[in-house]
């Protein structure tokens, strides 16, 4: 597609969409659910509530971040099971309200809303009925005593594969007082960390090694001032057994609420535990609590949106109603200490739902819960730079600073020389989870690598990390100051690392050139033993070269080294097969493993490449890469990770693109529509939901310096509107219908000048 500068004044056109006032339409529905693959999410702040009505009952599952136990499974912390008697038959409803995130259920003629505090770990629930009813509410747990791991239930946390014989998850403590009932999952002192120290050699350094589960409480409280304790029960859902803790009501009433104070810490002590809920529950203001998360979640609206107008293209509406579905599921976990899991973030549910061989408790994942599979976890943040949601990608960035000096004392203790090393499958700890490490390994074998045939030297994907840290300072002006040890030490890894072997294979830590040689390395889990592979050389590249721009751009002339390293990093390789042209996966490789595309990487995420790119070396490169590359061809996909959408869009390929994009939004299987997955991982798939959100902003948006391209890989022909943000604290607002720019609006207005329109657009 060709461009011309676009430069003009804003143009202040009031139009149909009205989009600066545009609200999330909320999502309904008018039947109840089978079970809880049926579903719909609700939470705020850093909980996540799976939210259903079956057989007359309302049931939820509740989730909080970093509620791990000594297994470094996530746990959920229960299910809530709510009865309303009702002698009359009335219309049934279960409503997302999208705009102020909360749920609310007309259930046999009463009204109930669910809903998360976003400031404090507190869950409410609301009934109001016309006349006295007497509810009867239900705590139900199925960890009431240890659980013996089943086949295959290790997958759900660090174990994956191979559970040691009587392995089990240890009991909850579980206590009921007048008004309610406290549940709590204490870790023992010896945790899966033990483990994984002794099995990859760091018992020198384990008192150094910073270590989250030992003796971490999580848990909580539900009470009511109306309630009363009725006995215990036990029962079977979803083929798992469960205890239950009745509560019926003290009297019958219009108006009853009870709620559910979550709290996690790392302590021995359990009165001191018991002690930080009642403060945070004497923090409790329901009123206050209600109006300042529902601000919160109508504020978090007005950042940024994708929409298709009422009388618009059905499936372009699919679209952006799915991208409004997953966006709330992820503000669902803004202020997590731990990031949004890309294996079903805080709304996992029955796992026989998604895999019937899967029959375990309501805490099964596959692919771990405190285990981070980070080529899968970075889709799930590079789309906040766009929406302008920078306070929610802390939880990312903080997750591996804190790993920082794990990582670097690995680099340590293996091979004596700076850097943080972060492996691919790396723990909530920081070290490769251990299974992952190898469990046969060859004592010949070098300790600091991965014995393992899709992860040994795949070292990169930090680099991803760093660069979002880089762009954050880019996009809002963030202080980003305390995440400069991790960019550095990053950089610093493969600088070392690479001349350190280098120097045990010959005289020269260099090659003839003055460059690093990149070997052995790894194109993803996909080109292996690859010698500089162009996902790692583009990553280098980009990231020190934007960390020397931040460091200019601060004043800090302490640039020196930067440049050397940066002298120092190779080209990113090229092939020519049929006599076409394109960029390599690597300069050589000695199989091909998994499925991926990293000769792509140098577009997206690096954008070396790309219609929005002013330097590109050579677009044609870039989609003969795309077009022709034979594996590229074979991998290609929409499902789970796959991001051929997203390198569609960033090339310019608009039809492509759109098909891709299309395809990537459809419903899930299940009945909350944006339920991805499972895909190559887990349902919800939120690496699946991330991958898509890049792609349609990308279509909508690109960014090169200064310059700003509206609609570069979108169909005109399609109805669209939309608010992102871009670099220079830019917000871009603008609306297209029926082939003509309707609406665009920059903020500040100074940067209306740096907008590209595609040529064509219409007036």
């Amino acid at each position: 597609m060709n461009m011309v500068r676009y430069i003009v004044s804003i143009i202040f056109a009031v139009v149909a969409l009205g989009l600066s006032a545009h609200v999330p339409s909320d999502y309904v529905w008018d039947s109840m659910s089978h079970d809880s693959s049926e579903s719909m999410p609700v939470g705020g702040g850093d909980i996540g509530m799976n939210v259903w009505v079956e057989d007359g009952d309302l049931l939820f599952y509740i989730s909080r971040s970093g509620a791990y136990d000594e297994h470094s499974t996530l746990l959920k912390q229960g299910r809530v099971r709510v009865s309303i008697p009702g002698d009359t038959p009335a219309p049934f409803s279960q409503r997302l309200n999208l705009n102020e995130g909360y749920c609310e259920l007309n259930l046999n003629g009463s009204k109930v809303n669910v809903w998360a505090d976003v400031f404090k770990p507190v869950i409410h629930v609301e009934i109001e009925s016309a006349k006295p009813v007497s509810p009867v509410v239900r705590y139900e747990n199925w960890r009431y005593a240890d659980r013996r791991f089943r086949k295959g239930e290790g997958r759900q946390n660090s174990w994956k594969w191979s559970s040691p014989k009587n392995l089990v998850t240890t009991y909850d403590s579980i206590a009921v007082f007048d008004r309610g009932v406290t549940f709590l999952h204490h870790n023992p002192e010896k945790t899966i960390f033990d483990i994984t120290v002794e099995k990859e050699g760091l018992d020198s350094v384990k008192n150094r090694l910073w270590n989250p589960l030992a003796h971490l409480i999580s848990g909580g409280r539900l009470e009511g001032d109306n309630l009363k304790f009725s006995g215990v029960e036990e029962g079977v859902y979803s083929g798992t057994d469960y205890r239950s803790w009745n509560f019926s009501s003290s009297k019958p009433a219009r108006k009853h609420h009870f709620s559910i104070t979550l709290h996690n810490r790392q302590t021995p002590d359990i009165d001191g535990w018991k002690a930080a809920l009642d403060s945070i529950k004497g923090q409790v203001n329901v009123a206050r609590d209600r109006r300042a998360s529902r601000d919160w979640w109508k504020n978090f609206w007005k950042r940024s949106y994708i929409a298709a107008p009422v009388d618009g293209d059905s499936a372009v509406a699919g679209m952006t109603r799915n991208y409004e579905l997953f966006r709330y599921m992820l503000g669902c976990n803004a202020y997590g200490k731990e990031p949004t899991k890309f294996n079903g973030g805080l709304f996992t549910f029955d796992p026989q739902h998604v895999n019937a061989d899967n029959a375990f408790t309501p805490d099964y994942r596959n692919w771990g819960g405190g285990t981070m599979t980070a080529q899968n976890q970075r889709l799930v943040y590079w789309l906040m730079l766009k929406t302008g949601d920078f306070d929610m990608m802390k939880s990312q960035f903080d997750f591996y600073l804190r790993m920082l000096p794990n990582a670097e004392l690995r680099s340590e203790v293996y091979w004596g020389h700076p850097g943080a090393c972060y492996s691919e499958q790396i723990e909530l700890f920081g070290l490769p989870n251990f299974m992952e490490y190898g469990s046969k390994r060859p004592p010949y074998f070098d300790k600091g690598v991965e014995y393992n045939a899709w992860l040994e030297y795949e070292w990169d994907t930090v680099l991803e990390f760093c660069q979002m840290i880089l762009e954050a300072a880019r996009y809002s002006n963030e202080d980003i100051a305390s995440y400069l040890p991790l960019i550095e030490s990053s950089l610093i890894f493969f600088d070392e690392h690479y001349r350190y072997l280098a120097s045990r294979r010959g005289s020269k830590d260099l090659d003839g050139a003055g460059k690093l040689i990149i070997f052995p390395g790894s194109g993803c889990e996909t080109y292996k033993m690859a010698n500089n592979a162009a996902s790692t050389i583009a990553a280098l590249k980009r990231v020190t070269g934007d960390y020397i721009n931040y460091l200019n751009s601060v004043g800090d002339t302490a640039t020196a080294k930067w440049n050397r390293l940066l002298a120092r990093i190779p080209e990113i390789p090229y092939r020519e097969l049929d006599g076409v042209r394109m960029i390599a996966p690597a300069k050589s490789w000695e199989r091909i493993n998994n499925v991926e595309t990293p000769q792509l990487y140098p577009v997206w995420p690096w954008r070396f490449y790309g219609v929005a790119v002013s330097d590109s070396a050579d677009l044609s490169l870039a989609r003969n890469t795309y077009l022709c590359d034979p594996d590229a061809l074979r991998f290609r996909s929409v499902t789970g990770w796959k991001q051929d959408n997203i390198w569609a869009a960033c090339l310019g390929l608009t039809d492509e693109a759109f098909a891709l994009n299309l395809s990537k939004w459809a419903d899930g299987h299940h009945r909350f529509p944006a339920f991805f997955g499972p895909g190559y991982d887990w349902t919800p798939d939120h690496n699946w939901g991330g991958s898509a959100m890049i792609g349609l902003q990308e279509m909508l948006l690109q960014c090169d310096g200064e310059r700003i391209f509206i609609f570069p890989s979108w169909r005109l022909d399609k109805d669209i509107s939309f608010k992102l943000h871009a670099p220079g604290e830019t917000v871009v607002e603008a609306s297209l219908r029926n082939g003509k720019l309707e609406k665009l609006e920059v903020i500040p207005q100074s940067r209306i000048s740096d907008v590209v329109l595609p040529d064509g657009l219409k007036l």
